[in-house]
């Protein structure tokens, strides 16, 4: 899976229509496999960008569960924690 596509599911405050919109864009471009699409292929590209947006929208507000909502902040400092472990302490500049 493209890792810039989050998850947005179960957070409190719930995903903004700004990320599912960024989260739609990712998939379509991992997809297409093209960043900026040609002229020729703009229509389409930001056509499915839409109908992604749209239905992600309603699968992330039609999902239930029982478990607590996720905190931002917390899975902001997880991630960094698993990119420590996998990648090492960054480089400091001088």
């Amino acid at each position: 899976m493209c890792r810039n596509i989050r998850v947005l599911f179960n957070f409190d405050p719930p995903a903004t229509d700004d990320e599912v919109a960024a989260a739609a864009l990712q998939y379509v471009r991992k997809v297409s496999g093209s960043s900026k699409p040609s002229a020729k292929n703009v229509e389409a590209f930001e056509h499915a960008v839409a109908e992604i947006t749209r239905v992600t929208r309603q699968l992330v507000d039609a999902l239930e569960t029982q478990a607590p909502p996720r905190n931002r902040d917390v899975e902001r400092e997880r991630a960094k924690e698993r990119n420590k472990k996998r990648f090492g302490e960054p480089a400091t500049q001088t």
